[in-house]
Protein backbone atom coordinates (compact mmCIF):
# COMPACT_ATOMS: atom_id res chain seq x y z
CA UNK A 1 0.00 0.00 0.00
CA UNK A 2 1.79 3.46 -0.92
CA UNK A 3 0.85 6.87 0.17
CA UNK A 4 -2.28 7.22 -2.25
CA UNK A 5 -3.64 4.22 -0.95
CA UNK A 6 -2.83 5.33 2.38
CA UNK A 7 -5.09 8.50 1.24
CA UNK A 8 -7.77 6.77 0.26
CA UNK A 9 -8.25 4.43 3.03
CA UNK A 10 -8.40 7.58 5.24
CA UNK A 11 -10.86 9.12 3.26
CA UNK A 12 -13.15 6.29 3.10
CA UNK A 13 -12.88 5.65 6.87
CA UNK A 14 -13.67 9.45 7.12
CA UNK A 15 -17.04 8.75 4.61
CA UNK A 16 -17.61 5.30 3.37
CA UNK A 17 -20.31 6.61 1.19
CA UNK A 18 -18.68 9.13 -0.61
CA UNK A 19 -18.97 8.35 -4.67
CA UNK A 20 -16.04 7.46 -6.72
CA UNK A 21 -16.10 11.12 -8.15
CA UNK A 22 -15.79 12.85 -4.49
CA UNK A 23 -12.94 10.99 -3.75
CA UNK A 24 -11.09 11.37 -7.12
CA UNK A 25 -11.88 15.40 -6.50
CA UNK A 26 -11.09 15.35 -2.60
CA UNK A 27 -7.57 13.29 -3.71
CA UNK A 28 -7.00 15.05 -7.30
CA UNK A 29 -7.30 11.95 -9.21
CA UNK A 30 -9.05 10.19 -12.49
CA UNK A 31 -12.05 8.13 -11.13
CA UNK A 32 -10.61 5.70 -13.18
CA UNK A 33 -7.24 5.80 -10.90
CA UNK A 34 -9.47 5.57 -7.65
CA UNK A 35 -11.72 2.74 -8.90
CA UNK A 36 -8.58 0.71 -10.03
CA UNK A 37 -7.15 1.38 -6.56
CA UNK A 38 -10.42 0.52 -4.43
CA UNK A 39 -10.69 -2.70 -7.27
CA UNK A 40 -6.75 -3.60 -6.85
CA UNK A 41 -7.36 -2.90 -2.46
CA UNK A 42 -10.23 -5.59 -2.11
CA UNK A 43 -8.28 -7.67 -4.26
CA UNK A 44 -5.36 -7.85 -2.30
CA UNK A 45 -7.86 -7.68 0.86
CA UNK A 46 -6.61 -4.94 2.28
CA UNK A 47 -9.71 -3.77 2.66
CA UNK A 48 -12.18 -6.69 3.91
CA UNK A 49 -15.52 -5.07 3.54
CA UNK A 50 -17.67 -2.33 4.16
CA UNK A 51 -19.39 -1.89 6.93
CA UNK A 52 -22.65 -0.19 8.80
CA UNK A 53 -22.73 0.84 12.22
CA UNK A 54 -26.11 1.76 13.33
CA UNK A 55 -27.54 4.19 16.15
CA UNK A 56 -28.84 0.28 17.45
CA UNK A 57 -25.69 -0.54 17.74
CA UNK A 58 -24.17 1.70 19.76
CA UNK A 59 -27.60 1.53 21.94
CA UNK A 60 -27.71 -1.81 22.77
CA UNK A 61 -25.30 -1.66 25.15
CA UNK A 62 -24.99 1.69 26.55
CA UNK A 63 -22.24 1.33 29.65
CA UNK A 64 -19.27 0.83 27.61
CA UNK A 65 -15.55 0.69 28.73
CA UNK A 66 -12.51 -1.28 29.14
CA UNK A 67 -11.36 -3.34 32.10
CA UNK A 68 -7.86 -3.72 32.93
CA UNK A 69 -6.40 -6.64 34.13
CA UNK A 70 -3.42 -7.59 35.86
CA UNK A 71 -3.12 -11.08 36.40
CA UNK A 72 -1.18 -13.32 38.72
CA UNK A 73 1.31 -15.97 37.33
CA UNK A 74 1.10 -17.86 34.44
CA UNK A 75 -3.14 -18.26 34.48
CA UNK A 76 -3.56 -15.87 30.89
CA UNK A 77 -4.88 -18.92 28.95
CA UNK A 78 -7.02 -19.64 31.86
CA UNK A 79 -8.64 -16.19 32.87
CA UNK A 80 -9.16 -15.76 29.18
CA UNK A 81 -11.33 -18.84 29.05
CA UNK A 82 -13.26 -18.19 31.58
CA UNK A 83 -13.90 -14.24 30.73
CA UNK A 84 -14.80 -15.09 26.82
CA UNK A 85 -18.18 -16.71 28.61
CA UNK A 86 -19.13 -13.46 29.73
CA UNK A 87 -21.79 -12.02 27.22
CA UNK A 88 -20.77 -8.78 27.66
CA UNK A 89 -17.38 -8.90 27.12
CA UNK A 90 -17.22 -7.68 23.82
CA UNK A 91 -13.57 -8.30 23.27
CA UNK A 92 -10.35 -9.35 25.00
CA UNK A 93 -6.51 -7.97 24.25
CA UNK A 94 -3.53 -9.54 25.25
CA UNK A 95 -0.84 -6.44 25.85
CA UNK A 96 2.39 -5.19 27.46
CA UNK A 97 3.06 -2.53 30.27
CA UNK A 98 1.91 -2.78 33.90
CA UNK A 99 -1.29 -4.41 32.20
CA UNK A 100 -1.86 -8.48 31.15
CA UNK A 101 -5.11 -7.83 29.51
CA UNK A 102 -7.30 -5.17 28.15
CA UNK A 103 -11.23 -6.10 27.71
CA UNK A 104 -13.38 -4.30 26.43
CA UNK A 105 -17.13 -4.29 27.84
CA UNK A 106 -20.66 -3.65 26.65
CA UNK A 107 -23.64 -3.72 29.64
CA UNK A 108 -27.45 -2.22 29.59
CA UNK A 109 -27.19 -0.90 33.30
CA UNK A 110 -24.42 0.30 35.53
CA UNK A 111 -26.07 -2.80 37.70
CA UNK A 112 -25.59 -5.04 35.18
CA UNK A 113 -21.54 -3.92 35.29
CA UNK A 114 -21.02 -4.36 38.35
CA UNK A 115 -22.36 -7.66 38.44
CA UNK A 116 -19.86 -8.64 35.70
CA UNK A 117 -17.25 -6.82 37.98
CA UNK A 118 -18.03 -9.09 40.98
CA UNK A 119 -18.01 -12.13 39.34
CA UNK A 120 -14.86 -11.41 37.59
CA UNK A 121 -12.92 -10.51 41.11
CA UNK A 122 -13.81 -14.23 41.95
CA UNK A 123 -11.65 -15.52 39.37
CA UNK A 124 -8.58 -16.82 40.66
CA UNK A 125 -5.25 -15.51 39.33
CA UNK A 126 -6.80 -11.74 38.66
CA UNK A 127 -4.63 -9.52 40.72
CA UNK A 128 -5.84 -6.08 40.11
CA UNK A 129 -8.41 -4.66 37.84
CA UNK A 130 -9.56 -1.25 36.56
CA UNK A 131 -12.39 0.00 34.95
CA UNK A 132 -12.77 2.94 32.89
CA UNK A 133 -16.26 3.65 31.26
CA UNK A 134 -16.50 5.63 27.98
CA UNK A 135 -18.51 8.99 28.31
CA UNK A 136 -18.89 10.12 24.52
CA UNK A 137 -17.55 8.38 21.37
CA UNK A 138 -16.32 10.57 18.99
CA UNK A 139 -15.08 7.75 16.77
CA UNK A 140 -16.05 4.32 16.40
CA UNK A 141 -14.56 1.84 13.68
CA UNK A 142 -16.92 -0.78 15.59
CA UNK A 143 -17.18 -3.51 12.98
CA UNK A 144 -20.46 -5.30 13.18
CA UNK A 145 -19.76 -7.71 10.23
CA UNK A 146 -17.59 -7.86 7.65
CA UNK A 147 -18.97 -8.98 3.82
CA UNK A 148 -17.08 -9.41 0.48
CA UNK A 149 -18.15 -8.86 -3.11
Amino acid sequence: MDNIDRQLVSALRQNARASVSELALSLGLSRATVRTRIDRLLADEEILGFTVVLKEDMADMPVRGIILIEIEGKGNERIITRLRGFPEIQAIHSTNGCWDLIVEFGAETLADLDKVLRQMRLIDGINASETNLYLTTHRSNRVVGLFKK
